[in-house]
């Protein structure tokens, strides 16, 4: 029976960490333009200065990736094609690694990524905040989440109250007559949960975890002080472009638009007439976000569409490639932009703003990002983890490193569903829960 098809199952649950003892992750980012699997070895660390919070050091110790076929803007078009490529990333981690991969955390774009603040409270009558207290608050702000035609993805306590004071990170053990919580929770729809779920489980191998792609990216490219005090984290993939916010150390908030730097490729092929994979090669070699000065007395040369070889290479100066690229560029930034500010959550992102992705190493992206999105912007890459291969260490990885430092992260949620409040699993004795013990007596 599928996890994601009745209601006898929640979603697979990452389980937290035992912080005494290290673990081995297996992880799969399913994106448009790539596929990558990373098995990482996460063993104990000390508490530190540098990003608190963190339980293990990420060590990569097998990588694979391959270029996707059968995603387009994030959705599965073609299963057998995405299940062959599974396959092959995973086949190349493994044998990097010497180890056999059967269960994944994976990522998820597609569903329409939703993202809601739930309140709730109950009443204390004036004694001390008990464990019970907190949990039954917190399944009183989850039970209003719950929806046929969408599976909770996250479900993160963002901030208690007392008495209208809000703010409070902790309340156990204070005392007060109201105790409230804000609930943050990312869904996305079950159709496109349960597509992804049958790709995997073509390719003889289960879903340990599914995580929301903006959550991953951030997780990698953000540093302590942004995660702390606010900042939006976007990541410009091929086929999709998502936002997350995160303050106070959790996530708050998270978006999605189904426009990526495929896009851009697409429209230089239409404006040029050329192949897709060479106008991919040009944006590469010789586009820009922002326009030159120099731009209208260089010349590029722009293959032919057809397979005549009379067909001779045209030439265009480097400012109409430019013009191209930059208004789909711009048009996307406006876009994010509009979708930050309407999402109430603009004072939070104050003036920063992290971009990553592979879409964003487009040369002039961050000064185009400065100028529309009037905020302070850096170029994000994978942190926190060793062992990654110099190819893998730029911006397109983030999604990938982010979902190896999630299970650090899993015992922040709360998930009142079947399964009931903090089970990672919905059910015990499922081939979740099982795989979970196999990973703990091997490992």
């Amino acid at each position: 029976m599928s996890i994601f098809g009745g209601s006898s199952f929640g979603l697979p649950r990452t389980k937290p960490l035992s912080s005494k003892r290290a673990h081995v992750v297996s992880v799969l980012d399913i994106g448009s333009t790539k596929v990558v699997c990373i098995i990482a070895r996460l063993t104990p660390r000390r508490e530190s200065a540098v990003l608190p919070g963190r339980t293990h050091n990420v060590e990569v110790i097998g990588l694979g990736h391959q270029r996707s076929h059968g995603i387009k803007s994030g959705v599965i078009a073609d299963l057998d094609a995405v299940e062959n490529v599974v396959r092959l990333a995973v086949d190349a981690a493994e044998r990097m690694a010497g180890l056999t991969v059967e269960s994944l955390i994976v990522n998820v774009s597609a569903g329409r990524i939703g993202s809601d603040v739930y309140t709730a409270s109950i009443d204390l009558g004036g004694q001390e905040v008990e464990a019970g207290d907190l949990r039954k608050v917190l399944i009183a702000a989850g039970q209003q989440s719950q929806g046929n035609d969408r599976a909770v993805l996250h479900s993160l306590p963002t901030g208690f109250s007392l008495d209208g004071e809000r703010g409070i990170r902790d309340p156990l053990g204070m005392y007060g007559d109201v105790l409230g919580v804000d609930m943050h929770v990312v869904t996305a729809e079950r159709a496109a949960l349960r597509n992804l779920e049958l790709c995997i489980n073509r390719a003889h191998l289960t879903v340990e975890g599914v995580v929301a792609t903006p959550y991953a990216s951030g997780l990698a490219a953000l540093v302590d002080d942004e995660v702390e005090l606010g900042c939006a984290a976007i990541d410009m993939g091929g086929g999709m472009t998502t936002i997350s916010v995160f303050a106070q150390g959790k996530l708050i908030h998270t978006d999605a638009i189904g426009i990526g730097g495929h896009h851009v490729t697409t429209d230089l092929a239409r404006g040029l007439s050329t192949r897709i994979e060479d106008a991919e090669r040009l944006k590469v070699v010789h586009g820009s976000a922002v326009a030159n000065g120099a731009d209208d007395r260089e010349v590029v040369s722009v293959p032919p569409i057809g397979e005549d070889d009379r067909d001779q290479p045209t030439q265009v100066s480097k400012a109409l490639l430019t013009r191209i690229i930059s208004a789909r560029i711009e048009e996307t930034l406006e876009m994010l932009r509009d979708r930050i500010q309407r999402s109430g959550f603009s004072p939070v992102v104050g003036k920063r703003v992290v971009l990553t992705g592979g879409a964003c190493q487009l040369t002039g992206m961050p000064e185009a990002a400065r100028r529309i999105l009037a905020r302070n912007v850096r170029i994000g890459r994978p942190m926190g983890v060793s062992g990654l291969p110099a190819a893998a260490k730029g911006p397109a990885f983030s999604t990938a490193v982010g979902l190896t430092i999630y299970p650090q992260m899993a015992d922040q949620e709360t998930h009142a569903g079947q399964g009931g409040l903090f089970s990672p699993f919905g059910n015990g004795n499922s081939r979740f829960a099982r795989m979970g013990q196999w990973l703990k007596e091997s490992f």
